[in-house]
């Protein structure tokens, strides 16, 4: 069995033109239309002109032939002199006339007119076009423009005579021609000179272009400190470096939150693993009785469970930025919801010897959202509220709506958030009291968590907070109301 050759296997991909040829083919095309509409619109009024000229010069010779053949037809004199001798004391653009009879008959002629036209020709052809002046060819190749038109003599008229001029156009066809010379000069001037100045001023446009492009090769994950110096820049490459720099801004810092947050995972993973460790070969260095094994396995258990909590809040935070993740929305009763996370921290909250209020509205509030999901947030903030509340303090938990949104605030009064700390609060392992942390197992993601839980449902968080008086964590929820 034969196969057909895939052609397109050995197909050669055609080499991409770069920035500057284009821009130069561009300009280059660009001024020679331009060139060409501008000498051809000269061109084009230069014959105008000239023609019009011409066809004045007719019109009023046959006016003054007419005028004198009706006012003066007996001035023989006069007519030899507009006829034989004018045009015969014109060095340039001769014109000869011939006037006729009401039979045919010549009268007068221009002396040399027959050597210079084909007189039966000029009668033939301008027989039916009275005053109307046309192109024709002379003896001698000479370009003319010929008019013939009948002129009433006498006052009152007696008869009719037929006058014929004929004019030598010849310096006007040789000042045409050389136009044309030049212009095709020019043109052929112009194509070659417009792609060298085209790319030359293509290359200087996009030499900021080459400099930005420099400065990103240079650019990897370990030098993010690199901008571009856009003094000189065009306004708008000088918008794009800046955009470019701002970008680089946003990477440095994610890059520098990355390597923290690794370096944090690090050392929180490392320290229930180390203590697990520890323990487990400080037990097994020499026999124990089985109370001490039993401390150690609870011990190493708690530790396991730490570093369990750890892992899925990392797996959580993981998943809520994945943009594949979605919501499991339901229509759920904010009031119940407060209510379910109240009667479970009641407890830990009597223990600590702290208020858990929750001050329900008088209507009822639903909303649809993640039902687990919120009661993960609000539980991460009464949880931090029971830890950082003295003995005597009172935590609150609220919820109203506003508009198309829904408002829940969680309130403690205890010791408060520094004012410095407060806009690093929702970053991930951030702990204001790091040593108070590690011994009550605080890995600082908690806030981190419930800001992911609120952009995930389109909303925000915010935290407003005094030393000494307390915090108020408030989460907005753009979630339709249903009352």
């Amino acid at each position: 069995m034969s196969s057909k050759p895939n052609h397109s296997a050995f197909a050669v991909p055609r080499p991409r033109r770069t920035l500057a040829f284009r821009l130069s083919a561009a300009y280059s095309l660009a001024g020679l239309m331009l060139v060409i509409l501008a000498t051809a619109s000269l061109y084009i009024v230069l014959r105008t002109e000239l023609d019009r000229s011409t066809e004045l010069f007719l019109a009023d010779k046959l006016h003054v032939l007419r005028s004198m053949l009706r006012e003066r037809p007996d001035d023989e004199d006069g007519l030899r002199e507009e006829i034989e001798l004018e045009s015969a004391a014109r060095r340039y653009q001769q014109f000869y006339i011939r006037l006729l009879d009401e039979h045919g008959v010549p009268i007068m002629t221009t002396p040399g007119m027959a050597e210079q036209l084909d007189l039966a020709q000029l009668a033939s052809r301008t027989h039916d076009r009275f005053e109307s002046s046309i192109a024709m060819a002379g003896e001698h190749g000479r370009p003319f423009r010929v008019t013939s038109a009948t002129v009433a003599v006498g006052t009152p008229q007696t008869h009719s005579n037929t006058v014929q001029i004929a004019i030598d156009v010849s310096q006007e066809e040789e000042l045409l021609a050389r136009y044309r010379m030049w212009f095709w000069g020019i043109l052929l001037a112009t194509a070659v000179l417009f792609p060298l100045v085209g790319y030359r001023i293509a290359r200087h446009g996009i030499r900021p272009v080459e400099e930005i492009a420099a400065t990103a090769r240079r650019i990897t994950s370990t030098n993010l400190r690199e901008r571009i110096e856009s003094e000189g820049y065009p306004s708008e490459l000088a918008s794009l470096a800046g955009t470019f720099n701002e970008m680089l801004g946003r990477l440095e810092e994610s890059f520098e939150s990355i390597s923290r947050f690794t370096a944090d995972i690090a050392h929180d993973l490392r320290t229930p693993v180390n203590n697990i460790r520890g323990e487990a070969e400080v037990a097994l260095a020499r026999p124990r009785t089985a109370d001490e094994y039993r401390d150690v396995l609870e011990s190493s258990l708690e530790e396991a469970v730490r570093l369990s909590e750890l892992i899925g809040d990392l797996l959580f935070l993981a998943r809520a930025e994945s943009p594949l993740t979605e919501l499991h929305r339901e229509n759920v009763n904010i009031g119940e919801l407060l209510t379910t996370v109240r009667d479970y921290y009641e407890a830990s909250a009597t223990d600590a010897g702290i208020s858990l209020v929750f001050n329900n509205g008088t209507e009822p509030l639903n909303a649809d959202l993640d039902r687990s999901l919120m009661l993960r947030a609000v539980s991460n903030l009464v949880s931090n509220a029971i830890a950082h509340t003295p003995p005597g303090g009172t935590v609150t938990l609220a919820a109203t709506h506003e508009n198309a949104a829904i408002r829940i605030e969680v309130s403690d009064s205890g010791v408060g958030i520094p004012a410095e700390a407060l806009p690093k609060v929702f970053d991930r392992f951030f702990r204001v009291d790091p040593s108070r942390s590690k011994t009550s197992g605080n890995t600082g993601l908690g806030l981190a968590i419930v800001q992911s839980i609120l952009a995930l449902h389109g909303g925000s968080a915010e935290i407003i907070s005094q030393l000494s008086r307390g915090t108020r964590v408030t989460l907005h929820m753009p979630a339709l109301l249903t009352r």
